[in-house]
Formats: C-alpha cells, sequence, structure tokens
C-alpha cells in the first residue's frame, strides 16, 4: 500500500486550482485503494458499473455509489477495513444503541493526519500552542475525546483529559487548573454553566476564552447565549467517525461564518437526500463525503445525513459548509410541515424567560401526531411569566414553522442533563 505525503499547512491559502489538483490526485488513490482492499467496494463498483479509473474529472465521483451506516453495518466489525489488522493502531465505534455499532480502524499515518487535523482546527478555532485545553468530550469508543486530546496536545497545547460526566469535578478543575479553552458538546456546557451558576459563580468569571464545540447541532442563538454567559469565543468544530473523528472542519475564530472544510483530506458533496442529485454549492441538502487520504478505512461518498450548504470560502481558501441545520434522522413531519429541533432552540432563545434546556416530544393520541416542546424557565423569571412564555413561544413557532404545539415550561433543573450529546427529540409514537 502506499499512502500519499500531507502537504503542508499553506493549503489553507491555496489557489482553488491547486486545491482542486490535489483533490483529483487524492481522490483518484482513495477510490483505488478501496476497490483493490475492500470487497464491498469492489462488488458496490462493480454493481454500479463504474471502475476507480472512470473518474477524470472531480464531477466523475457522482457515478461511484453511496456509502450508508447500513453498509457498515452490514460489515461488521471489521469488513470496511483496508489492510491487514497489524496495520490497524486504533480501533473506534459508535455506542451502537439503534444496531450494531459502527466501526472504523486506524493506521498509524491516518492517527498522525488526524491529530494534525484537529491541531490545524483549533490554531484556526482561536487556541494557541501555550493554551491548557479542558477536554470534556468522553473518552473511549467514541472518536470525541481522544481526537481533540491527541490534536491539543500536537499543537502544543497543555490538556487536562477530564473526560465527560462528573459536572462538579469539571468545576473544580476549571476553577483550579485555569484552563483556556474547553472542548464540549454545547448542551453540556451548558449544563456545567446552570451548576456553576446554583454553586454562585459567575460563569463570565472563569479563565475559559475559548469554546470548541461539537457533536451537535446548535445554532447562532446558542452561539450568543454561550458567548454572553462564558464571555468567551465560542466556534464550532465538526466531524463524525465514520469519516474520521473532529476535525474535518472547523470554524475560524475571525469570521464564525461557517465550517471550513480541511479540502486537502476530505471532499465534499452536497446531495438531495431523496433522489440523491448532486447539488450545485449554495443550495441546502445533505452532506456527503469522500476520504482521500485514509489508509484504514477509506470511505467513499458516506452519506452523513447532516443538512448544510457549501459556500466559498473566507478566512481561508478552502470551502465551508454552513452550520449543520439538522440531520434527516431527527427531522420532524409534523401534519404535513418538515421541522428540526434546531428551528426550536432558535425561537426558545428569542423568549427572555425561556432557557435553552428543551426537549421535543412527539405523540400521537388520535388520529393526528402532537408536539409538545417542554422547556424550562429561566432562574430569574417569575412564576408569572411561566404562561405569557409559553404563549409567546407557540406564537413564534405558529408564525415562523407554520405548525401548532403544546408548549409546556417547567422549572429550572427540571429536565434531564446531557453529560454528552443532548436528547432533543422523544418520539413516543413509537411505542404506540
Amino acid at each position: 500500500m502506499t499512502s500519499i505525503a500531507t502537504p503542508s499547512q499553506d493549503i489553507e491559502f491555496a489557489t482553488r486550482d491547486r486545491i482542486s489538483s490535489l483533490q483529483l490526485e487524492r481522490l483518484q488513490w482513495s477510490l483505488l485503494h478501496a476497490y483493490t482492499n475492500v470487497p464491498h467496494y469492489r462488488k458496490a463498483f462493480d454493481d454500479a458499473g463504474v471502475h476507480p479509473s472512470d473518474l477524470k474529472d472531480l464531477s466523475d465521483l457522482a457515478k461511484f455509489p453511496f456509502t450508508a451506516k447500513a453498509d457498515l453495518r452490514a460489515n461488521y466489525p471489521f469488513g470496511m477495513f483496508a489492510v491487514p489488522q497489524e496495520k490497524v493502531s486504533r480501533i473506534h465505534a459508535s455506542s451502537g444503541t439503534t444496531g450494531r455499532p459502527t466501526v472504523v480502524g486506524y493506521t498509524t499515518g491516518d492517527l498522525n493526519n488526524w491529530a494534525d487535523l484537529v491541531a490545524r482546527s483549533l490554531r484556526a478555532g482561536g487556541v494557541k500552542p501555550t493554551d491548557k485545553v479542558h477536554v470534556a468530550y468522553g473518552y473511549g469508543l467514541f472518536t470525541g475525546g481522544l481526537g481533540a486530546h491527541y490534536g491539543a496536545e500536537r499543537l502544543g497545547c497543555t490538556v487536562i483529559p477530564m473526560s465527560g460526566g462528573m459536572t462538579d469535578r469539571q468545576i473544580q478543575l476549571i476553577e483550579d487548573f485555569e484552563p483556556d479553552a474547553i472542548m464540549v458538546t454545547p448542551s453540556y456546557m451548558l449544563t456545567i454553566v446552570d451548576a456553576m451558576i446554583k454553586k454562585g459563580m459567575d460563569p463570565s468569571k472563569t479563565s475559559l476564552r475559548t469554546g470548541v464545540f461539537g457533536a451537535e447541532p446548535w445554532t447562532e442563538e446558542m452561539r450568543t447565549e454561550l458567548e454572553k454567559q462564558l464571555n468567551m469565543d465560542a466556534v464550532d468544530i465538526y466531524g463524525l467517525s465514520e469519516v474520521m473523528g473532529p476535525g474535518v472542519a472547523m470554524e475560524c475564530v475571525e469570521t464564525k461564518d461557517g465550517l471550513h472544510i480541511w479540502e486537502d483530506h476530505f471532499y465534499p458533496e452536497i446531495i438531495d437526500p431523496v433522489t440523491g442529485e448532486v447539488l450545485p454549492d449554495g443550495e441546502e441538502g445533505e452532506l456527503v463525503f469522500t476520504s482521500l487520504t485514509k489508509e484504514a478505512m477509506p470511505i467513499i461518498r458516506y452519506r452523513t445525513r447532516d443538512l448544510t450548504r457549501l459556500l466559498p470560502g473566507t478566512a481561508r481558501s478552502v470551502r465551508r459548509m454552513q452550520k449543520v441545520t439538522g440531520r434527516t434522522d431527527d427531522m420532524i413531519i409534523l401534519r404535513g410541515v418538515n421541522l428540526f429541533p434546531t428551528q426550536i432552540e432558535e425561537l426558545i432563545l428569542a423568549v427572555p424567560a425561556l432557557a435553552p434546556q428543551f426537549q421535543c416530544i412527539l405523540d400521537r393520541p388520535g388520529r393526528m401526531d402532537e408536539l409538545t416542546v417542554r422547556v424550562e424557565s429561566r432562574p430569574d423569571s417569575a412564576i408569572d411569566d411561566h404562561a405569557r412564555a409559553a404563549g409567546e413561544l407557540q406564537k413564534l413557532v405558529k408564525n415562523r414553522i407554520g405548525v401548532s404545539v403544546k408548549v409546556d415550561v417547567v422549572a429550572p433543573g427540571d429536565l434531564e442533563r446531557s453529560l454528552g450529546k443532548a436528547r432533543r427529540l422523544i418520539d413516543n409514537r413509537s411505542a404506540l
């Protein structure tokens, strides 16, 4: 197996012609690597009537078949690996809560690239080599903790490997160790903030000046909330284990206008989630990634289920992806109207008496589906404000999204707190 050398960091600011030329070279290698070494891809390509040699131009990738999560599960555990077991340096896996877990493998070269890309991401997000970085992503089979850890070390940072959970301990270490940056899901950061306030602390007075938030969709309104509460820069990091882990794309702190995709390692496409047709840049659809340098487990046209759009680069030459607005698998279809939890979050944060801790609960008490938004009030809001806030949110949802919902305002702390990814959608219809 022949790998490809990694170019210097100046690729972030290269011309589009240079980026495209590098992508074509690497894409041809990745397709051939997958076809030669992974039986699933050989069969899928043959069934589609395509061969790696058919890729003469980047647009030719559209001829090749998609990879879905079901394909990874069908080849559990190691059927998607393209190298012998002795070349695999690490294995990660998803939780497998909805079926067999998806398993990913990394060679030493893959791990080096991953660390480099997370380091590149952190630098773009405003983290400095002299910073102390508190990592509150979960460690273990989940890619978040170790991906963040080795990337921060590669940048030169001092890493505090806290992992998730133990909120009081999180707060103690933030107080005692005075980290400059924290890497965590935005929903768990809110949990930490709530716990700080209960202890009589002012979250804006901590040493934290940069928050690197990922692993779940979050809105511009959530950014405003986090930056106000914590007096920090809040930036978005994107990744998924099937493609690599955190560090596939990153917001630049100087612009905060979407996530720059590291296009020297990942080729992005936006497709119509129904037809599979490739859409032009600027149109919203489902994000698809093809790896360009992965050795242990190349991934070809992987359907992420994340909804976004591709945009020109600003702070970097590489293209941006807009903040993810939702996932095709968490889309709620309520009486013919499509909506996402992120849309509800945006409207909640427009109501001063409501806090960004909420759940969307779907029920079917009769013939029609009903959606109840259960949301916490802010600690400083009076009981008398609850009914008024509920009515205000109902009106906003009706006017902005076009559907009627119930709103249940509960006391601060009444909803379950996330120690990782927030559980925003509860679908009780599946139990009927």
